[in-house]
């Protein structure tokens, strides 16, 4: 079974938490493309949702899909968020940020009622920030500032560019820039989001710790459902 299959599997799995009239958060990433699709069916189908987006990206999706989109700043209230994670650990403990949008996805995340996750198997990890690096974004002009304070909490960090179509670094929705962290594991999550975001110029840090409500995770023999332990 490929992991693109378990992406699906995952993403079924959460259509099943949409209710019929509900204002749904549409996060972003690869797997929460395969949810958008299926949200999608069963719209035609008669579902009746309200999407607030996290991203450009999720505004694609929901044109492509067909979903009622809903601007961030025209609801008090969210009843579902539905997004993907890049590492997820024991306590569902979360890095998130691989596609540049963590700070509209932690605020809508924040709003919502319920907070659903959908990953591939491969996601899990034991400890967060081993294999993959922790996103900060950052205001552009305190990039340099962030990155020294960055790196005597124990990483690396790397001003991420923005690739083959554009020159220079990538610059977010917002209009800032992105630094990957590279840690040798974190060992307190917790701690060090707090400790991110208190570093003048960081906007957001791609730790999302206690947010978490359920995550579905794909497997090639079904689909793991973990909960929070509350």
């Amino acid at each position: 079974m490929s992991v693109e299959e378990a992406k699906l599997r995952a993403a079924k799995a959460a259509v099943n938490e949409v209710s019929d009239g509900s204002i749904l958060g549409l996060g972003t990433g690869s797997t929460v493309e395969y949810f958008a699709k299926l949200l999608g069916e069963a719209v035609k189908r008669g579902l009746r949702v309200e999407v607030v987006p996290t991203s450009y990206h999720s505004v694609q999706m929901a044109i492509e899909n067909g979903l009622k989109l809903t601007p961030l700043e025209l609801v008090d209230h969210i009843d579902l968020v539905v997004d993907g994670a890049d590492e997820v650990d024991p306590s569902l403990n979360m890095i998130k940020g691989r596609g540049a949008a963590l700070a509209k996805e932690k605020v809508v995340a924040s709003m919502a009622e319920r907070r659903v996750y959908v990953v591939s198997y491969d996601k899990l990890v034991e400890k967060l920030g081993v294999s993959k690096p922790l996103p900060v974004e950052v205001l552009p002009f305190a990039y340099r500032y962030a990155m020294k304070t960055l790196s005597r909490m124990g990483c690396k960090p790397e001003l991420r560019m923005a690739g083959r179509f554009k020159d220079g670094p990538l610059v977010t929705d917002n209009g800032n820039f992105i630094l990957d962290c590279y840690f040798n594991g974190i060992d307190d999550p917790q701690r060090l989001e707090v400790e991110v975001k208190r570093i003048p110029g960081v906007v957001e840090v791609g730790l999302f710790c206690g947010l978490a409500d359920v995550v579905y995770v794909g497997k090639p023999d079904g689909v793991d459902v973990l909960r929070r332990v509350k």
